[in-house]
C-alpha cells in the first residue's frame, strides 16, 4: 500500500524511516476525527482516545480547506477535547486532491532508476508541471501477467493542497508528520478488520462505501489492492436537508436531531427510510459502474463506512437492495479499548473513523 511520502523531504524533511508517536488526523467536510492508537503487545492494538468535533458549514468543502482559520480552530478544539500530549499528525488528502495510476516497469531496477522511471511516466498522466506537484510510488510486486515486469502504484498532488493541510496543523499548534490519501488511510483500516471474512477475504472482492457528508466513494479491493475506485455525489447531507425542509429546523437542529433522535414519530417512515432505500439504490448503481468497466462480475461483500453507516439497520437495507452481505465497519473490533472511551459510544462513531483509524495505524509502519 502506498505510504503517502509524497517526496516531501524538501518541505522540512517531513517524513522519516521511523515513525514517532501519531495522532491519525481526519479532515473531513463536516467534522475534525483524531484517534490515538497505542501496541498492547503480541501484535493487538488498543485505542487510547478519540474525539470528534464539528467543522462550521462549507469551511472544507469538496476536500478543499476554504476558511484555514476555522478548521486550524477545529483541529485546535478537537486535540484539546482528546486530552494527548502527543503533537504530531498524520493527515490525509482527499481522494479528488490525487491522480493515481497503476504502471508496469521492468523488476530488478535500483531505487534511483526506479524513481527516474516513475518522473517519466509520470510526465505522461499528471496535468500539471512536475515542479507543481509531489510525487510517490510504491511497488505493488510482481505484474499478474507479465513476470519479468513489477506493478507500481504512483500518486501525485499539488503541492499546494500539501500546504494547506500541513498549514493547518501548524496554525493549531501542531505538526504534519505523515500525509496519505483518505482511500489508502480507509485501506490500511479495512486489514483491522478483514478477518470476519471467510479466509480474510482472500480472492473475494469486497467494496469499502463510504458515504460521507455530500460524497459516496466506493473502493472495491480484492487480496489486499484497490481495483476499481469511483466517487458519486450522494451523502448525509441529503436526509439532513430532509429533516430541514420536513419538520422545519435550522440546518444545525437538522444535523443534531438525526445524530440524538427525538424527531416525530413519521420521521422514520417518511424520511429515513426513502434516504436508506436511496443509498442502496446508489450503491446498486455504483457496483453496476464496477461490473460493466471491469472484467468483474460479482461483489462477495460490501464494508459500509462513514457517518451514515451508523444509521441502524443502513446494513440490512443495502444487502437487500444489492443481495450481497454487508456490514458496518469497526476497525477497533478486535482492539482492546482504554477506559477513558465507552465502548457503546465507540461503536456508533467506529463507522465514521475509518480513515481517522488508518492514519494512527501509520505509527506503526515498519
Amino acid at each position: 500500500m502506498l505510504k503517502g511520502k509524497f517526496s516531501l523531504a524538501a518541505l522540512e524533511g517531513l517524513f522519516k524511516a521511523k515513525m514517532p508517536p501519531l495522532i491519525g488526523a481526519d479532515i473531513s467536510s463536516s467534522a475534525i476525527k483524531m484517534v490515538e492508537i497505542e501496541s498492547a503487545g503480541k501484535g493487538m492494538y488498543r485505542i487510547e482516545r478519540y474525539a470528534i468535533e464539528p467543522l462550521p458549514k462549507d469551511s472544507v468543502m469538496e476536500g478543499n480547506i476554504n476558511n484555514l482559520d476555522a478548521v486550524s480552530d477545529a483541529v485546535k478544539r478537537c486535540h484539546k477535547r482528546l486530552g494527548s500530549s502527543i503533537k504530531s499528525l498524520a493527515l490525509a488528502l482527499p481522494n479528488a486532491a490525487v491522480i493515481s495510476k497503476k504502471i508496469l516497469v521492468p523488476a530488478g531496477q535500483t531505487e534511483e532508476d526506479l524513481e527516474l522511471q516513475v518522473e517519466t511516466e509520470a510526465n505522461q498522466y499528471i496535468p500539471f508541471a512536475l515542479e507543481e506537484v509531489n510525487l510517490d510510488f510504491q511497488v505493488l510486486g510482481p505484474a499478474p501477467n507479465s513476470p519479468e515486469d513489477v506493478e507500481v502504484l504512483i500518486a501525485a498532488s499539488r503541492k499546494d493542497k500539501i500546504i494547506d493541510r500541513m498549514a493547518v496543523a501548524e496554525a493549531a499548534g501542531l505538526k504534519a508528520s505523515v500525509m496519505d490519501v483518505d482511500v489508502f488511510a480507509a485501506q490500511t483500516a479495512f486489514e483491522l478488520i478483514a478477518s470476519q471474512f471467510t479466509d480474510g477475504g482472500k480472492d473475494q472482492n469486497i467494496a469499502i462505501v463510504d458515504v460521507g457528508s455530500s460524497v459516496m466513494a466506493v473502493n472495491v479491493l480484492r487480496n489486499g489492492q484497490s481495483i476499481y475506485m469511483r466517487e458519486q455525489p450522494f451523502g448525509g447531507n441529503q436526509l439532513t436537508q430532509e429533516i430541514q425542509n420536513r419538520f422545519g429546523l435550522s440546518p444545525e437542529e437538522a444535523e443534531a436531531a438525526k445524530r440524538a433522535g427525538g424527531l416525530p414519530e413519521n420521521y422514520e417512515t417518511d424520511v429515513l427510510r426513502p434516504f436508506m432505500d436511496m443509498l442502496g439504490l446508489e450503491v446498486a448503481r455504483a457496483l453496476q459502474f464496477f461490473f460493466t468497466s471491469t472484467q468483474h462480475n460479482q461483489v462477495h461483500h460490501i464494508v459500509l463506512s462513514g457517518g451514515c453507516a451508523a444509521i441502524p439497520g443502513v446494513d440490512e437495507a443495502v444487502a437487500k437492495r444489492v443481495q450481497v452481505n454487508t456490514i458496518v465497519a469497526n476497525p477497533f473490533i478486535n482492539m482492546q479499548v482504554s477506559s477513558k472511551i465507552r465502548a457503546k459510544t465507540l461503536t456508533q462513531d467506529a463507522p465514521s473513523l475509518m480513515v481517522a483509524c488508518g492514519l494512527a495505524m501509520r505509527r506503526f509502519d515498519p
